[in-house]
């Protein structure tokens, strides 16, 4: 089963996308583990792992069905930032943005009438209304307690596996 050229390019920008989100999601790690905020820094580890191994799937699906992974250009990334708050706004703007083009991928497949790749994109999806959800958790914690409580959420963060 090939995969059609569009579909291919479609996969290639996302998989460029997913590995400057792993930076990006490192890049606050880094923030965060230089100002001191160790489960934040963790939290923000685990999400860079994540998107990697999104990459990783994507390629692995793109290489299964006949088709050619290009990796291209990863733009830099912002590096800092006033506080853990702001992060977490970036955070969840960044998500909607990844959201936005997870379904730009299935339009794709579904114009080009590819199952295998909508049944694949379809996860992806669901796991991008889990992570919107998530981050909009964490950014309601720090509306609903006060300044003091950021220790409190740092180490709540800290737990996720």
């Amino acid at each position: 089963m090939n995969i059609s050229q569009r579909m291919q390019d479609a996969f290639n920008k996302q998989i460029v996308a997913e590995l400057w989100s792993s930076n990006i999601y490192l890049q606050m790690a880094f923030w965060f583990r230089k100002e001191g905020w160790k489960g934040f820094a963790s939290w923000m580890y685990k999400q860079a792992e994540e998107e990697k191994q999104h990459a990783m799937d994507m390629s692995n699906f793109v290489l299964m069905r006949g088709g050619e992974v290009k990796l291209t250009a990863i733009d830099a990334v912002k590096t800092n930032w006033k506080d853990a708050k702001e992060i977490f706004i970036d955070t969840l703007a960044h998500e909607q943005n990844v959201t936005e083009m997870i379904n730009v991928l299935a339009d794709v497949a579904d114009e080009e009438k590819d199952r295998a790749s909508q049944n694949f994109i379809d996860k992806y999806i669901d796991e991008q209304v889990e992570e919107e959800r998530n981050v909009q958790d964490i950014l309601d914690s720090f509306e609903h307690q006060s300044n003091h409580a950021v220790a409190h959420i740092d180490k709540e963060l800290s737990k996720r596996q």
